[in-house]
């Protein structure tokens, strides 16, 4: 026996703090007191205001217009005026009214008196035209007339009157469009030269015309009309017909 070790007894201080877990749960809770204790006394130590300071406010926006100072900013007040529609009740201003349109000065009618009146002219009418000058006579004219009338034919006559005071010879140009002058003559006086051409004929006087009297030339003519186409003495127009 004195040969054989004994064996070392385990230590009781392990086996007891394993066999009592209430023993490491007040420990851990003790643990974490101190570390929160810690914590605590750092946080205040990094503050550089004391306990009793108020504490910090936030910076307002400013109104423009407004004081930049905010311990002069009065309080706002409620208004006691009544909230007017279409405006925000923190509005203050009233809304902006219509314009207002003065009435127009009435404006007098000026009479001036009948003594200051400028007199008034009548239109001027225009001038009436002049008449027209009278129509002269001319010197030698004529006048036509059928004389007989018969089977195949008639005789016609041109009466030539001297209106001028001097005597004058004329010429005689009538046409009637067709027919046949058979002859011509003047009564009374020598006898003229006579032209025919296609439907007419032109007599020239053999002896003027006395001033103031009148000459009668005749002619016959057969399948003619007894109307005319066209008569001149001297140019001017036959009347007559």
């Amino acid at each position: 026996m004195s040969g054989m070790r004994r064996a070392p007894r385990p230590s009781r201080g392990p086996v007891a703090i394993a066999s009592s877990p209430w023993i490491v749960a007040c420990a851990g809770l003790v643990v974490m007191v101190v570390l929160l204790i810690v914590a605590l006394g750092a946080y205040r130590g990094q503050s550089p205001m004391d306990d009793g300071a108020p504490p910090a406010t936030l910076p307002l926006p400013q109104v423009p217009g407004a004081p930049t100072d905010s311990t002069q900013t009065p309080p706002l007040s409620r208004s006691s005026s009544p909230v007017i529609p279409g405006l925000s009740p923190r509005a203050t201003g009233l809304p902006p009214s219509a314009p207002v349109v003065s009435p127009s000065p009435r404006v007098e009618p000026v009479v001036v008196p009948t003594s200051a009146r400028p007199p008034t002219r009548a239109p001027q009418q225009a001038p009436p035209p002049p008449p027209p000058p009278p129509q002269q006579q001319p010197a030698v004219s004529g006048r036509y007339r059928v004389v007989q009338r018969f089977d195949g034919g008639f005789i016609g006559e041109v009466l030539i009157v001297n209106a001028s005071r001097v005597d004058r010879g004329w010429t005689v140009r009538i046409h009637f469009g067709g027919g046949r002058l058979v002859t011509s003559w003047v009564e009374g006086a020598p006898q003229g030269r006579v032209r025919q051409f296609d439907g007419g004929f032109t007599y020239t006087s053999g002896v003027s015309v006395p001033a103031g009297r009148s000459v009668p030339l005749r002619f016959h003519l057969e399948w003619a009309p007894t109307t005319p186409r066209g008569c001149t003495v001297d140019g001017v127009r036959c009347g007559g017909f």
